[in-house]
């Protein structure tokens, strides 16, 4: 199913339990650029093709890959963009979206990221509408969710887009 979050960003949920994948398209030096954040579970994979697909973007369209977090509800479905470079906590750095701001935010996992940009907050399993990320896995760092939280209290977002609804 997909969701209108503003003119150029769609929300991408599934039937099944996976997390939400989020298509960002941009317009840099007059070309477009399509960015998804995530790619859900294996069990969403025929419908994330078909929602790709009613938007018209084919998944070898897709630039730029960027995963909020390891954890396999949220990257399973990263072969079906072969074209696509793929950026994690490891390089993010390297992102060549200037509008994009990058945050760590460890505490669901130790490689949690979040992204702001246009006032919208993507973030991932560490700050959902109703509560936050858990924090009880072996690659969790409880330590660090607090901390976390505070710097997402901190940014300038209207628009919240988490890793589940």
């Amino acid at each position: 199913m997909i969701n209108k979050i503003k003119s150029n960003i769609y929300q991408l949920y599934f039937k099944q339990f996976g997390s939400t994948v989020y298509l960002i398209q941009l317009k840099q030096e007059n070309k477009q650029k399509n960015i998804l954040i995530d790619t859900s579970s294996k069990e969403n994979k025929e419908e994330l093709i078909k929602d790709l697909k009613q938007l018209k973007i084919n998944p070898k369209n897709i630039d730029i890959l960027i995963l909020t977090h390891e954890h396999w509800d949220h990257n399973s479905n990263i072969q079906l963009f072969s074209k696509a470079s793929l950026y994690k906590k490891d390089n993010i750095n390297k992102l060549p979206i200037k509008d994009f701001q990058i945050f760590k935010v460890p505490g669901h996992t130790k490689d949690s990221i979040a992204i702001l940009y246009n006032e919208v907050l993507f973030s991932g399993d560490t700050l959902f509408h109703n509560g936050i990320g858990r924090t009880d896995f072996p690659e969790s760092m409880p330590n660090k969710m607090q901390q976390s939280l505070e710097t997402l209290k901190t940014l300038n977002y209207k628009i919240l887009c988490p890793g589940h609804i």
